[in-house]
């Protein structure tokens, strides 16, 4: 294909720093991406092999993880642009890649919980540090596209670079079914260890320093409130369907977490070195586009858990054979996004988010309607994984590129940890609210009434992805 001046090839105009930094941040991102998406196929292997715990309190496997995740986002991301990007983003990647192993060894539910946190420690420093770096070697006009490389941890061959990423995230599910059906749920964990001596390594070499000396650490006292709030809310969620919904333990576990995070709130207006700076919500695009994030997030993940979890719960489908019926999602994303990102670059992100939060949406509608105890596949479940595939290219990338662009350059570790802190949170209440529909049914057409309720978290996710996105002020990018 001939290219122009006024189309550029996809980072032709850009420096084989930025390409390289480029190759080796996703490829950490793609490690981190690719544990979460494959983890949702392995966890019923997970709930088999350890029976004697009940499913939901083998769920903090996922939300102690995104909990943790995002509670220490924005202090990892001040702590980058304080020590050093590269340094912070080199053991970020280290710790993420040993506890994979730890988690893969693990002997028992709280073993595996506890690796779990130490994993999510590791991914929390590393996703800042590593948004930072590639923001500091781009042009403005590029931004859109690499970020949305990057925000789907997948893409053709980077130019001059040969990482080739796309099969392996688009075929996440996929291949964490087939090693669960090979092998076991361990090694989901242990194919993080290849990923993350080559990033390790390469990173060593490749990446230049950065760093903001002006920046202030964190007190701890805002990062602990921050991770008491969400852990509250997510308790009451998760045990709503054996405690009640009406229960004092239920209703005070979600009270007290939004009572935690006022106090959170209060202490971040008052302290000299809060974990979030809240003066960044002053910014009209930064605000709102946070805000699309979150609403996205948890229908996100509710889409992933619930789709796993219906194909093999309702119509009886293995592992490996879920694994396969949910793969053209994540497939479609990776073709799409970079595209998607281009093109927000030549128009400006707002009507992407506008069609893709209404396309999301149209993919829960179409569950609602047509997914019932028989299985149809190709005229009941695909069309909607299509569609979510869709909404999800058209949405997830731009939602960071638009909160990147919006951020003075000496905010870029804590403004863009601070942008998946808010994905990471909307990510625990998907999971949460997803185990507290689903629960324990005692019938099919129960079990089926229950999927109905994620299947309008979905809907909902969409619908409030499109109107949050209203309010934003994007632009086309010239050249």
């Amino acid at each position: 294909m001939t290219t122009t001046a006024s189309t550029p090839a996809p980072l032709a105009d850009v420096s084989r720093e930025a390409r390289l930094t480029l190759a080796v941040t996703s490829l950490a991102g793609l490690a981190v991406f690719l544990d979460t998406t494959a983890l949702f196929v392995a966890f019923p292997d997970i709930v088999a092999t350890f029976d004697m715990v009940a499913p939901a309190q083998l769920s903090w496997v996922l939300n102690a993880y995104t909990i943790v995740v995002a509670a220490l986002l924005v202090p990892a991301g001040k702590i980058a642009d304080r020590l050093g990007h590269k340094r912070v983003f080199i053991f970020g990647s280290a710790l993420f890649t040993i506890a994979s192993m730890a988690c893969g060894l693990a002997p028992s539910a709280g073993i595996l919980v506890a690796f779990r946190v130490v994993q999510a420690i590791g991914a929390a420093i590393l996703i800042p540090s590593s948004l930072a770096l590639l923001l500091r070697t781009l042009p403005p006009a590029r931004i859109p596209f690499a970020v949305a490389i990057w925000g789907a941890s997948g893409d053709h061959c980077v130019t001059g670079v040969q990482t080739c990423a796309l099969p392996i995230w688009a075929l996440g599910p996929t291949l964490g079914a087939v090693l669960v059906d090979a092998a076991s749920w361990r090694w989901v964990f242990f194919i993080n260890l290849p990923i993350g001596l080559f990033t390790v390594l390469a990173g060593r070499r490749i990446l230049n320093e950065s760093k903001d000396e002006t920046a202030i650490l964190p007190a701890p006292i805002g990062v602990v409130l921050i991770a008491a709030a969400a852990g509250l809310v997510s308790l009451g969620l998760v045990q709503s369907e054996s405690w009640g919904w009406a229960d004092s333990r239920t209703i005070g576990a979600i009270v007290g977490g939004f009572v935690v995070l006022g106090l959170f709130v209060a202490h971040q207006r008052s302290t000299s070195a809060p974990a979030l700076n809240l003066e960044l919500f002053a910014i009209r695009n930064f605000s709102w586009g946070n805000a699309a994030t979150f609403a996205f997030g948890t229908a996100f993940t509710a889409m992933f858990l619930s789709s796993i979890l219906f194909l093999t719960e309702i119509w009886g489908y293995s592992i490996l054979r879920a694994g396969f019926a949910v793969a053209p999602g994540p497939l479609l994303v990776a073709v799409l996004a970079p595209f998607m990102g281009n093109l927000a670059g030549r128009i400006g992100q707002r009507p992407l988010l506008l069609g893709g939060g209404a396309t999301f949406a149209i993919g829960g509608l179409w569950r609602l309607v047509f997914l019932d105890g028989t299985p149809h596949f190709v005229t009941a479940y695909l069309p909607s994984v299509l569609f979510t595939g869709v909404g999800v290219a058209m949405c997830l990338p731009q939602l960071s590129s638009v909160v990147a662009q919006s951020l003075p350059p000496n905010r870029l570790g804590v403004g863009g940890g601070s942008n998946q802190a808010i994905r990471q949170f909307g990510g625990t209440l998907g999971v949460a609210l997803t185990i507290a529909f689903i629960a324990t049914p005692t019938s099919l057409a129960e079990a089926l009434s229950h999927f109905d309720l994620v299947w309008w978290l979905l809907i909902i996710g969409g619908v409030l992805t499109s109107t949050l996105s209203i309010p934003l002020m994007t632009r086309r990018t010239p050249g």
